[in-house]
């Protein structure tokens, strides 16, 4: 069952890098007494993730900021020494928060993992992004498959 607008985010173990090397996190801990938005993706270093999505949170950061956002969050199945290298590349350092869900744990507790092994991806993450009040999803926006058109970082400024 998917995670839907009102549900709180489950808890998961997800993993940040730290100055020496990956750090795990439990999922609800990143977003109590925060407001967040999560946006998550296929993959790091993908064609549309590394164009369009991850760049378009970079450069919208200083506005989500002014309407109140605490963090950004971009969430993908790639561990966390990917999403950092992803991250540098893309210089999304202080502006949006790269974290690695490396065993899909958090996509497939919020019913977001997919079987992508068609393709040669094995297990993945849809493309989505939502809004988080306190843990609880106040907005959710999830793309149909092979679509980028309702989980842009312009989109879900409108709804911050």
């Amino acid at each position: 069952m998917r995670i839907a607008v009102g549900d709180t985010i489950p808890e998961a173990t997800v993993y940040v890098m730290g100055e020496s090397g990956p750090e795990s996190r439990i999922s609800t801990d990143l977003f109590v007494d925060r407001k967040v938005v999560l946006f998550a993706l296929p993959g790091a270093f993908t064609p549309t993730c590394s164009a369009k999505h991850l760049p378009g949170f970079i450069e919208a950061a200083s506005d989500f900021k002014e309407k109140g956002v605490d963090d950004i969050i971009c969430l993908s199945v790639n561990d966390a020494w990917v999403m950092d290298a992803w991250g540098k590349a893309q210089e999304a350092q202080g502006k949006v928060t790269m974290v690695g869900d490396g065993n899909a744990e958090l996509s497939r507790a919020m019913g977001f993992a997919s079987d992508m092994s068609k393709s040669g991806y094995g297990e993945r993450s849809i493309r989505y992004a939502m809004v988080v009040d306190n843990g609880v999803v106040i907005h959710l926006n999830v793309e149909a498959p092979k679509k980028f058109e309702v989980s842009d970082a312009q989109t879900m400024l409108g709804l911050v």
